[in-house]
């Protein structure tokens, strides 16, 4: 079983703290690689005016990649999939030699409780959440963590969470990292722009992704 960490996102555009994080996870948690899923559109960010095209934000994300296990994907655009859990669920079956493990930072798990099928999404897959400054008080405080606690493993076990029953959680503590896409729009707000019209080839179905898609 090919050990393979997943982190979701916009990745609108991708930067150094989603590298930085996902590189501190795969080492925390022994594994062999690391999905980066950008998401062709996200149901909690519906309307946003500055989302680049897919293709942009998965050539960004190729770019901030490079040198590394990491593999930025388009696989929810080719899966039909909307949702996380059913994106998941998916990756599940087409991939049954690897063990998928869920990553998110505690921004997202402050919301998790708005996510659809959220509490399949934990008995489905294992889940890492990172720090994140500012928000490791609302998330231990979420409507999710009131289910979510009784499943809580210790970050000392975490080398052993391919034998986790699910639901299953852990929290990695991260040392902060302040950068984010938002900052990176409002300093850079032309960043698509070395992307544009460009197709990229996904580095997990090998499938062009071009301007159109």
């Amino acid at each position: 079983m090919k050990t393979t960490g997943l982190l979701g996102g916009s990745f609108n555009p991708a930067h150094g703290a989603h590298r930085s994080i996902s590189l501190f996870a795969m080492e925390q948690l022994q594994l062999d690689e690391f999905w980066w899923l950008v998401s062709p559109g996200n149901p909690l960010k519906e309307g946003a005016k500055d989302m680049a095209p897919l293709a942009t934000r998965l050539g960004s994300a190729q770019q901030m990649a490079r040198r590394s296990a990491i593999q930025p994907t388009a696989i929810e655009q080719q899966l039909g999939t909307r949702y996380t859990y059913d994106t998941l669920r998916q990756l599940v079956r087409r991939y049954p030699k690897r063990q998928f493990v869920w990553i998110m930072g505690a921004d997202n798990l402050a919301q998790f409780h708005r996510w659809k099928d959220w509490r399949k999404i934990a008995r489905l897959l294992p889940i890492a959440v990172i720090s994140r400054p500012g928000y490791d008080d609302d998330a231990f405080a979420a409507p999710a963590m009131a289910w979510l606690r009784r499943f809580v493993h210790p970050a000392s076990q975490r080398g052993n969470w391919t034998n986790w029953s699910t639901p299953a959680l852990t929290f990695l503590r991260y040392r902060p990292d302040p950068r984010s896409a938002t900052a990176i729009r409002m300093a850079r707000p032309h960043w698509h722009q070395q992307y544009d019209d460009r197709c990229v080839r996904d580095a997990v179905t090998h499938k062009l992704i071009g301007p159109e898609d």
